[in-house]
């Protein structure tokens, strides 16, 4: 069994783990974007092999089987596993079997991964302040939720950002009596913080488990989620994993505007429509037939694992406003998604 250390890895870092490990599957208890502590929302995900959600013929099939249960046994000794410290060990349980215990770090994998996907070298001359160019401000908030430690080693430590780059990124059981959800209600601290403050050039947030993301531009532009799956995927050649990669398609779920829609039609890849539910991507994206991911609920991703990404989402965007830099052209945040309007047209949404 491999467990993150301290008990903490984001949901996206979960589906690296098994891809990178070659894990049979992984189990994640979670709020997800809900309340959480004593008396809130506890959820039991199940990835499977591939990374991803499970899909429903095998969840139904569980289920099926759990209808046929009549017992079950506990271990009767007290295994004390230390989960601050990394590394393994064995228990002898009942019959004289070896159970093994892996304590890894939850963030190494998933910052080793975006390594290879972004290039980071980039993102922080851009925030340095690249070209002759101030440095480019942001904020960035864990909502007390998961992606905390993560932030911390990409945004301060790597990027060399200042501590006050990242906002409650202590993880808590309760996520501080929050509602950890990143939109324009629950993560109205931080959109007041870039209203008042006009230098934040892009502040972002992160659900409880680190898969839903916000983006929000300078003077708390609001960048709808179907808005921001449609600029990535116009600007994916901006992105080192594409270039290398290339784009083979996107997808969205029913609910989401068709603004990628038109992205696809004018550089002729094609578009999938799914039911709401990451799941319904898997096959896409197993099958290569789609680059980009994106769901109006916040959620955007890609092929790198088989869940959302709420980082890879904001290092997405980094990745296209430090490029736009390189290139001289406009890099701030609404400046892009206005151009965009005006070359794709606009959908207006809300949920």
């Amino acid at each position: 069994m491999i467990i993150g250390q301290n008990g903490i890895i984001s949901t996206p870092a979960v589906s690296c783990m098994i891809r990178k490990r070659k894990t049979n599957g992984g189990i994640i208890l979670t709020a997800s974007h809900n309340p959480g502590g004593p008396h809130g929302d506890f959820g039991i995900k199940y990835n499977i092999e591939n990374g991803g959600p499970a899909p429903e013929n095998l969840t139904d099939a569980i289920y099926e089987i759990t209808k046929t249960m009549y017992e079950y046994s506990t271990i009767s000794q007290k295994m004390n596993v230390d989960l601050s410290r990394i590394g393994t060990s064995e228990y002898q349980i009942e019959g004289n079997r070896t159970f093994k215990v892996n304590i890894v770090s939850g963030v190494d994998d998933y910052v080793e991964m975006c390594d290879s996907i972004f290039d980071f070298q980039l993102i922080k001359n851009f925030l340095a302040g690249a070209y002759g160019n101030p440095p480019f401000k942001i904020v960035v908030d864990a909502l007390h939720g998961v992606t905390g430690p993560y932030l911390k080693r990409i945004i301060c430590e790597i990027f060399g950002m200042p501590e006050t780059a990242t906002r409650n990124c202590n993880p808590l059981e309760d996520f501080g009596g929050h509602h950890p959800d990143p939109n324009l209600t629950y993560a109205a601290d931080l959109v007041d913080v870039a209203r008042k403050d006009p230098t934040v050039g892009l502040a972002a947030a992160f659900d409880g488990d680190g898969d839903r993301n916000m983006i929000i531009g300078q003077g708390a532009f609001f960048v709808t989620p179907c808005d921001s799956l449609a600029v990535i995927a116009d600007n994916a050649q901006c992105i080192k994993y594409f270039q290398e990669k290339g784009v083979r398609g996107f997808a969205r779920s029913m609910p989401t505007s068709p603004a990628v829609d038109r992205v696809c039609k004018a550089k002729n890849l094609p578009v999938f429509e799914t039911p709401t539910g990451w799941k319904f991507f898997g096959n896409l994206l197993d099958a290569d037939m789609a680059s980009v991911c994106g769901e109006e609920s916040f959620g955007t991703g890609s092929n790198h694992i088989r869940e959302k990404d709420g980082i890879w989402a904001l290092l997405s965007w980094l990745s296209i406003l430090a490029d736009r830099q390189r290139q001289g052209k406009s890099f701030q945040v609404a400046e892009v998604v206005k151009e965009h309007w005006a070359t794709y047209g606009r959908d207006f949404f809300t949920r």
